[in-house]
């Protein structure tokens, strides 16, 4: 009994240590702190330092919960399989059946490593601790301990990055670069139902909106990146600057779990938007056409 009041005495203290750093009304530096100093410009810093232990954190997690996967799984295994059945109604119609198997794990680590670093900065002590020094009888954190992944821009441009090279791979895969082509710049219009003299016309218009489309693709990596920057660091310096305040709180839970949603979905709908044409559907229904046939 003694060692749990001790716990709740220390939890009790850091939530006080934590509130009492954001009340000072400043705001969170955007860039985090350096840890070490590798030379030539390389250091690592406190939001790699919690993207690594967070990331080891949930490899473990899940290699626990999950155990050793069975024919009747476990209450672990169990909810596991509903959180990845749910995520699989979700993408799927987006991707296409055809690309889904390739793409699916990459969406799930995204979401899920997305969804916990953006929770895990609402831990009371996150951004709090670390090194600083007295200004006025206020203690100036200069250097904090531990940093959200998240919260860092370079973390949410390698997020990026690492989508754009997935989507990269898999659409040259499963769409190839023939129809990525025709997609981007081919004319959409019906040859057959448009008149000839309009055609060439409407294929230079489609040209110049294949371009355009082309330099939204290049800078998808940047949207991605500070979409999910900015709304993880306001968050953070609206907590700080509010002292947890609890409503704001429990608001950055929900902003959280959006944030890894929309990143997701859009990750996915870029996928889509080349690999699935239809052909699920249009093969579903010549598959009753003929079975019709054969009744």
């Amino acid at each position: 009994m003694l060692s749990i009041n001790k716990f709740l005495g220390s939890i009790s203290a850091l939530c006080l240590a934590t509130m009492a750093h954001a009340n000072e009304g400043e705001g969170v530096a955007p860039a985090a702190a350096r840890l070490m100093d590798l030379g030539n410009g390389w250091f690592i810093t406190s939001s790699m330092v919690t993207g690594w232990a967070i990331s080891a954190l949930i490899i473990a997690v899940i290699l626990v919960v999950l155990g050793k996967p069975s024919v009747l799984p476990g209450k672990g295994q169990a909810v596991f399989e509903s959180v990845l059945e749910g995520l699989r109604d979700l993408f799927e119609p987006i991707i296409g059946k055809k690309a889904f198997p390739a793409a699916f794990p990459l969406l799930v680590t995204f979401f899920i490593f997305i969804l916990v670093h953006n929770w895990m900065g609402l831990l009371p002590g996150v951004g709090t601790m670390g090194w600083g020094h007295d200004v006025e009888g206020h203690f100036h954190l200069t250097k904090p301990l531990v940093r959200p992944f998240n919260s860092d821009f370079n973390g949410t441009i390698a997020l990026a990055l690492i989508s754009f090279g997935g989507w990269a791979i898999i659409v040259l895969k499963y769409a190839g670069p023939a129809l990525i082509i025709k997609d981007l710049f081919g004319n959409k219009a019906e040859k057959s139902e448009t008149p000839g003299w309009l055609y060439p016309i409407l294929s230079l218009v489609f040209l110049f909106v294949g371009l355009i489309e082309v330099f939204s693709i290049a800078i998808r990596p940047f949207t991605l990146s500070v979409r999910l920057f900015g709304n993880v660091f306001g968050g953070e310096n609206l907590l700080h600057g509010t002292g947890f305040f609890f409503v704001f709180y429990f608001m950055e839970l929900l902003v959280g779990l959006i944030q890894a949603l929309v990143f997701t979905l859009l990750t996915s709908v870029y996928i889509g938007l080349l690999c699935n044409h239809g052909d699920d559907h249009a093969h579903d229904h010549a598959g009753g056409h003929a079975a019709e046939a054969h009744h």
